[in-house]
């Protein structure tokens, strides 16, 4: 099967351009404005911000506000936290971005496909017609709409649908 490749100039141009100094996620947590920040959600242990090079529309980043590269590097808090989190943030883009399914996964390390060194999982929402993640990667895609916009939906939801901690002091 021969598939044409649909080039994104946006993406080249960060691959191959001048970097800021430091991690990108920190620099984000830090809101550096060498950094487009696109976060949606932010608490003590992590931010949630919507991908600047999605490969959907609402594909998000969860990452820890600590900088670390592997995921055993959590704290059991950290992994209570991000497991509610995950579901909040899942519950809100069906109700924003209207999905039919997701992709979830870390890429831990470079040769993983990671391009930035801090521990971050990729919510990607997935929409009918698509035939999987490859498809995303190597397929012809067009987003429809702005990874800005995208974030300011998601802000305006989250808002109006806080996140509540799922679990409590006295839960093991």
């Amino acid at each position: 099967m021969n598939r044409e490749y649909f080039f994104s100039f946006g993406k080249y141009a960060y691959v191959t351009g001048p970097k800021p100094e430091g991690c990108t996620l920190c620099l984000i947590r830090d809101r550096d404005p060498a950094v487009v920040d696109l976060s949606v959600y932010r608490d003590g242990l992590f931010i949630a911000a919507v991908n600047l090079y999605p490969y959907n529309p609402g594909h998000l980043l969860v990452f820890p506000v600590r900088h670390i590269t592997d995921l055993r590097e959590l704290t059991l808090q950290e992994e209570r936290r991000l497991t509610g989190l995950t579901r909040y943030l899942l519950d809100i883009s069906d109700r924003v971005v209207k999905p039919v399914g997701y992709n979830l996964g870390y890429n831990m390390g470079h040769p993983a496909g990671a391009s930035i060194d801090h521990l971050h999982l990729h919510i990607i929402p997935r929409f009918p017609n698509e035939s999987g993640i490859a498809d995303l990667i190597a397929g012809k895609r067009v987003l429809i709409e702005e990874p800005p916009e995208t974030a300011r939906r998601l802000r305006e939801r989250i808002a109006q649908e806080p996140f509540q901690e799922p679990f409590s002091s006295s839960s093991s």
